[in-house]
């Protein structure tokens, strides 16, 4: 409260000095730090997933397909230990079948129907953090300034969150200093119902996002 009156009080004066000199000037300050920190993510099989050529009749018509989940392995090595949080972004931005930050698209058919739409899960349990005997995770929603309690349950990266590990559970310290990370990561892929695709022709899966290093 003590900010408001104040705020109030200056208010109040101006208006009581309307011949007061306003001042010409404005000041620009732009601010950061550049760490030495450098960490390099590494996705195995070039971060490609391949179904190959899908049947429209290995397909449902009314309702959605969920195909195979693939493993891929992410491997994250930094040049000393450090701070991270990961997140993604989606390139196909707008084109998955659920509006949602844990979901990605597939791009559009031939007609501009939505594909589908797929998530990258983490599992703590399948992470590997230096040293460590066990490992969890834990999630941010305002950029880092506020961390989710750690817990050992399996977590879908977000486009609008970031995503830690620690080596301790209950905690809401956010992510530790690591030097070396490798994780199996799960992609769940989901096709929309036949009857809402243009299959007049062949249909490209296309989707594609980008795995972000985020330095806290």
């Amino acid at each position: 409260m003590k900010n408001l009156f104040a705020a109030l009080s200056v208010t109040a004066a101006l208006c009581l000095a309307p011949h007061a000199l306003a001042a010409s000037t404005a000041e620009l300050a732009v601010k950061g730090l550049i760490t030495p920190l450098a960490c390099t993510p590494t996705l195995s099989n070039a971060g490609l997933v391949d179904f190959g050529k899908i049947s429209r009749q290995d397909l449902n018509v009314d309702r959605r397909t969920r195909l195979r989940d693939q493993a891929l392995y992410l491997s994250i090595h930094c040049n000393a230990p450090g701070r991270f949080a990961l997140r993604m972004q989606d390139n196909r931005e707008g084109s998955a079948i659920v509006n949602s930050q844990i979901y990605y698209g597939l791009n559009l058919d031939g007609s501009g129907n939505r594909i589908g739409l797929y998530s990258l899960n983490f599992d703590p349990v399948n992470t590997v953090v230096d040293r460590l005997p066990q490992v969890f995770r834990t999630d941010s929603t305002t950029g880092g300034v506020a961390w989710s309690t750690s817990n050992s349950r399996p977590l879908p990266i977000s486009a609008r969150s970031y995503l830690g590990f620690t080596d301790r559970a209950g905690s809401t310290a956010g992510p530790i200093a690591i030097y070396h990370l490798v994780s199996r990561v799960i992609v769940e892929t989901v096709i929309a119902p036949t009857s809402e695709l243009d299959l007049s022709s062949e249909v490209q899966i296309d989707g594609s996002a980008t795995l972000e290093v985020v330095y806290l």
